[in-house]
Protein backbone atom coordinates (compact mmCIF):
# COMPACT_ATOMS: atom_id res chain seq x y z
CA UNK A 1 0.00 0.00 0.00
CA UNK A 2 1.46 3.23 -0.48
CA UNK A 3 1.11 6.74 1.72
CA UNK A 4 1.40 9.75 0.80
CA UNK A 5 1.55 12.59 3.38
CA UNK A 6 3.08 16.50 3.15
CA UNK A 7 6.00 17.59 5.20
CA UNK A 8 6.46 21.84 5.30
CA UNK A 9 9.30 22.97 6.98
CA UNK A 10 9.12 26.87 6.73
CA UNK A 11 9.48 27.64 2.66
CA UNK A 12 10.39 24.38 1.89
CA UNK A 13 8.23 21.33 1.47
CA UNK A 14 7.61 17.81 0.07
CA UNK A 15 5.40 15.49 -0.68
CA UNK A 16 6.47 12.43 0.54
CA UNK A 17 5.21 8.53 -0.90
CA UNK A 18 5.91 5.42 1.45
CA UNK A 19 5.36 2.01 0.24
CA UNK A 20 4.83 -1.40 3.01
CA UNK A 21 7.95 -3.41 2.80
CA UNK A 22 10.18 -0.60 1.23
CA UNK A 23 12.59 1.58 2.97
CA UNK A 24 12.72 4.12 -0.26
CA UNK A 25 10.81 7.52 -0.16
CA UNK A 26 9.80 9.19 -3.76
CA UNK A 27 9.18 12.89 -2.85
CA UNK A 28 8.22 15.89 -4.92
CA UNK A 29 9.81 19.07 -3.29
CA UNK A 30 8.40 22.31 -3.07
CA UNK A 31 8.77 25.88 -2.15
CA UNK A 32 6.75 28.67 -1.39
CA UNK A 33 6.86 31.16 -3.72
CA UNK A 34 4.35 34.10 -2.48
CA UNK A 35 0.88 34.19 -1.33
CA UNK A 36 -0.86 31.00 -3.18
CA UNK A 37 1.58 29.86 -5.23
CA UNK A 38 4.33 26.84 -4.55
CA UNK A 39 7.10 25.97 -7.28
CA UNK A 40 7.23 22.22 -8.12
CA UNK A 41 11.02 21.66 -7.75
CA UNK A 42 11.67 18.23 -8.09
CA UNK A 43 9.93 14.26 -8.47
CA UNK A 44 12.46 11.84 -7.07
CA UNK A 45 11.19 7.89 -7.06
CA UNK A 46 14.09 5.53 -6.16
CA UNK A 47 14.66 2.52 -8.09
CA UNK A 48 13.00 -0.30 -5.47
CA UNK A 49 9.65 1.99 -5.94
CA UNK A 50 9.77 2.69 -10.13
CA UNK A 51 6.78 0.87 -12.33
CA UNK A 52 4.33 1.49 -9.36
CA UNK A 53 3.04 4.79 -10.16
CA UNK A 54 4.69 6.52 -7.58
CA UNK A 55 5.45 9.62 -9.09
CA UNK A 56 1.99 9.66 -10.71
CA UNK A 57 0.27 9.63 -7.46
CA UNK A 58 2.58 12.09 -5.52
CA UNK A 59 1.20 14.69 -8.87
CA UNK A 60 -2.32 13.78 -8.00
CA UNK A 61 -2.06 14.20 -4.33
CA UNK A 62 -0.41 17.81 -5.23
CA UNK A 63 -2.98 18.43 -7.30
CA UNK A 64 -5.58 17.49 -4.68
CA UNK A 65 -3.50 19.85 -1.97
CA UNK A 66 -3.96 22.77 -4.60
CA UNK A 67 -7.20 22.52 -5.18
CA UNK A 68 -8.22 22.12 -1.98
CA UNK A 69 -6.25 24.63 -0.06
CA UNK A 70 -6.94 27.27 -3.28
CA UNK A 71 -3.01 27.65 -4.29
CA UNK A 72 -1.12 27.28 -7.53
CA UNK A 73 1.77 25.60 -9.24
CA UNK A 74 4.74 26.52 -10.93
CA UNK A 75 6.27 23.41 -12.83
CA UNK A 76 9.72 23.81 -12.55
CA UNK A 77 10.40 19.76 -12.37
CA UNK A 78 10.32 18.21 -15.81
CA UNK A 79 8.21 15.20 -14.88
CA UNK A 80 5.70 18.04 -13.58
CA UNK A 81 5.94 20.20 -16.75
CA UNK A 82 5.59 17.30 -18.75
CA UNK A 83 2.30 16.07 -17.04
CA UNK A 84 0.92 19.69 -16.88
CA UNK A 85 1.95 20.04 -21.14
CA UNK A 86 -0.16 16.14 -21.31
CA UNK A 87 -3.17 17.62 -19.47
CA UNK A 88 -4.87 21.25 -20.40
CA UNK A 89 -7.46 20.48 -18.13
CA UNK A 90 -4.96 20.93 -15.13
CA UNK A 91 -5.17 24.96 -16.27
CA UNK A 92 -6.25 26.45 -13.32
CA UNK A 93 -3.80 25.05 -10.85
CA UNK A 94 -0.98 25.95 -12.92
CA UNK A 95 0.95 29.91 -13.27
CA UNK A 96 4.23 30.51 -14.43
CA UNK A 97 4.34 34.10 -12.13
CA UNK A 98 5.30 33.94 -8.39
CA UNK A 99 3.05 35.82 -6.35
CA UNK A 100 -0.10 35.53 -8.09
CA UNK A 101 -3.07 34.67 -6.15
CA UNK A 102 -5.27 31.98 -7.71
Amino acid sequence: MTTITKEEDGRHGRYVARIDGIAAEGEITFTHRGPGVISADHTGVPDAMGGKGVAKALLDFMLEDARANSFRIIPICPFVRGQYARHPEWSDLFTTKPGEDP
